[in-house]
């Protein structure tokens, strides 16, 4: 199994910036891919960016330009770095791992991104 622990979360201004960090343990080995989704109140899980062992990267659409997704494997830890935030990318904030052989997902237990207008 992976265990995953997010931290970096809190209150920002709109226009600040916040970094999020995702610890991951456990069967390391096993994680291909790594991600970050959001979840605001009424709204249903989203991906927000995500990586690839090989270190390719995507995004949403609406974090383009903004956030900058990045995996330190010595560290064994994800990051998002958002900056120019908004009152809408307040939600909470879920670091995914996927592993193979076999296929499972796992996730952290999310972090709280509060962002006053």
């Amino acid at each position: 199994q992976v265990q995953l622990v997010e931290s970096g979360g809190g209150l920002v201004q709109a226009g600040g910036s916040l970094r999020l960090s995702c610890a991951a343990s456990g069967k390391i080995f096993s994680i291909d891919t790594l991600g970050w989704y959001r979840q605001a109140p009424g709204k249903q899980r989203e991906l927000v960016a995500g990586i690839s062992s090989g270190g390719s990267t995507n995004y949403a659409d609406s974090v383009k330009g903004r956030f900058t997704i990045s995996r330190d494997n010595a560290k064994n830890t994800l990051y998002l770095q958002m900056n120019s935030l908004s009152a809408a990318d307040t939600a909470v904030y879920y670091c995914k791992a996927r592993t193979f052989g076999p296929v499972d997902d796992y996730w952290g237990q999310g972090t709280q991104v509060t962002v006053s207008s």
